[in-house]
């Protein structure tokens, strides 16, 4: 099975910055889609970003401008840069995968993913 291990995550100021990485176990990003998702307690989980396999981005509202995804085959890693971090972005971020490219539409949607890894936490204090 494909595992996925997150890291990045930790406290910061308001306004500040982290960059998240996802790297897999025994398979390669390479045509792969991914994603980066997020559940704060009490709420819903939700989809901040993805990046399809054929190049396809997609990002939630809330974190346009703020946020991008990125990968780097070099290192077989996945990365989400986060800059201008306000307290509503305070929650667990998880990283996922899917072998096959999404619709557009069912980018940002959870059940396109069959891959996820545990987490990392991040908080943003104000």
């Amino acid at each position: 099975q494909v595992q996925l291990v997150e890291s990045g995550g930790g406290s910061v100021q308001a306004g500040g910055s982290l960059r998240l990485s996802c790297t897999p176990s025994r398979v390669t990003y390479l045509g792969y889609s991914m994603a980066w998702f997020r559940q704060a307690p009490g709420k819903e989980r939700e989809g901040v970003a993805a990046l399809a396999s054929d190049g396809r981005t997609r990002y939630a509202d809330s974190v346009k401008g703020r946020i991008a995804i990125s990968k780097d085959n070099a290192v077989n890693t996945l990365y989400l840069q986060m800059n201008s971090l306000e307290s509503e972005d305070t929650a667990m971020y998880y990283c996922a995968a899917a072998p096959a490219p999404p619709s557009s539409l069912r980018l940002l949607q959870s059940t396109t993913y069959n891959y996820w890894g545990q987490g990392t936490q991040v908080t943003v204090s104000s």
